[in-house]
């Protein structure tokens, strides 16, 4: 009888303790997180609540707006089935708000029996501001007169802090930067390869809470055709050129083939890398005074050349020549065409040796071929300086050097910027605008 008593003792202990273990295994709350958890909104800002249980896992959320007088069921969700975590998007489309604070309260419960089986419960609260005006855009510079190719430069203001803003047409966005003055700059080009028709550029401005306001500028666009240029590709061209490309190209049955690859795929390719720094440059102009051209140079391509690639006679490729094409004596020292600082210098693609200098507000210069280079990413640069040599490493016939002027990665046209009146007219005056 004693060892009966003994052994139910023992049966309830083990019960009492499973239970306990069973009770008290999940005494912690879910885990709430709102995004954004501070700062102003709009109907446009997406809302994304992530509620979480790794216990027992989620049973029910309750989630409310709190304005003043105002109390608004956002969402209430609830989970059959115990649900390990959960995103709930919110909307603010609809709600009557009033300009200013406000609250989300959040209330989720798990699926615990602690408690006495009411579960645990996690009770936030977010407060946020409600702001549902655009930002106002006032235009400070006047006249803008672009050239199909080339560039130009808008200044204006506004009223609030933006998380983007700058100049866009179509797919297009040329970032604007914030100058001590607290104006806005944005370098912009009617792109070389764009219908005049579809160049309308706008101020875009999207604010902390994501309001967002275009204003136009004033502008005259000029159209501007380019030459047509027939390249004749010879047997020994092909001879001098390919061996350096032997590593970073398949492997073909004929030269030409592996021609055609590095003119089509790699030099993409190149393009992309070089469109890629624009994401590095400075927030403020770093230029001094007008571009310099190459001394002693004679040019052998313009900008914008449409190219008709002959082999035999025969038409095999074409391209777009993005920049200049300048040659004096073979390994003539090259210079910085102004101030600013190095964000490449290395060997790309059909570019050769290469070094791209950024002078801020979006606006680089490019130099390639190159034989030798005396500088290095980071290092800052004067207008005039002795950078490297020219050569003929990448996909060049002759000892000369490829230049460029880029803003924000896409070529334009050089000779606007080694002329002193456009360039005071279009760029620094505008930059001087009070």
């Amino acid at each position: 009888m004693k060892s009966f008593k003994k052994l139910l003792l023992v049966v309830v202990l083990i019960a009492l303790i499973i239970a306990a273990i069973a009770y008290f295994r999940d005494t912690a709350p879910p885990q709430v997180a709102l995004t954004p958890a501070s700062g102003p909104v709009s109907p446009a800002t997406p809302l994304n609540l992530l509620v979480g249980d790794e216990g027992t896992g989620l049973k029910e959320v309750d989630v409310y707006l709190v304005q003043g007088e105002l109390r608004v069921l956002l969402s209430r969700q609830e989970f059959p089935a115990p649900r390990e975590q959960e995103t709930i998007e919110l909307s603010l489309e609809g709600l009557r708000l009033r300009e200013g604070a406000f609250t989300i309260e959040v209330t989720a419960t798990d699926q615990a029996i602690y408690r006495l089986g009411k579960g645990n419960t996690a009770q936030e609260v977010v407060e946020l501001i409600y702001d549902s005006r655009p930002p106002a855009i006032s235009v400070i510079s006047r006249a803008h007169n672009f050239t199909r190719g080339g560039a130009g430069l808008v200044t204006y203001s506004l009223d609030e802090p933006v998380k983007r803003t700058g100049i866009v047409f179509g797919e297009h966005f040329f970032p604007a930067f914030q100058q001590s003055s607290g104006r806005y700059v944005s370098a912009v080009t009617f792109p070389y390869y764009l219908d005049p028709k579809e160049f309308v550029p706008r101020i875009v401005a999207v604010d902390l809470a994501d309001n967002e306001r275009q204003a136009g500028i004033y502008y005259r666009a000029n159209n501007q055709q380019f030459r047509q240029r027939q390249i004749n590709i010879s047997d020994s061209f092909l001879d001098m050129t390919l061996p350096e490309f032997t590593h970073q190209v398949p492997k073909f049955d004929t030269p030409l083939e592996t021609f055609l690859y590095i003119n089509q795929q790699i030099r993409k390719e190149n393009r992309a890398a070089v469109a890629a720094l624009a994401a590095e440059t400075a927030g403020e102009p770093l230029w001094e005074g007008v571009f310099l051209r190459q001394p002693r140079a004679a040019p052998l391509a313009l900008f914008a050349d449409h190219r008709t690639y002959l082999y035999k006679d025969k038409e095999i490729d074409r391209t777009v020549h993005l920049g200049y094409d300048l040659a004096s004596i073979a390994q003539d020292d090259i210079v910085a065409a102004n101030t600013g600082k190095v964000v490449f210098s290395d060997f790309l693609g059909i570019y050769g040796l290469c070094i791209v200098i950024d002078h801020g507000i979006g606006i680089q210069t490019l130099y390639a071929h190159l034989s030798q280079s005396q500088v290095e990413v980071g290092q800052q640069v004067r207008r005039g300086d002795v950078i490297g040599r020219s050569g003929v490493t990448g996909l060049a016939g002759g000892d000369h050097l490829h230049f460029e002027v880029l803003v924000n990665g896409i070529p334009v046209q050089p000779i606007e910027w080694w002329d002193a009146n456009w360039q005071h007219n279009n760029i620094d005056s505008k930059l001087q605008v009070e």
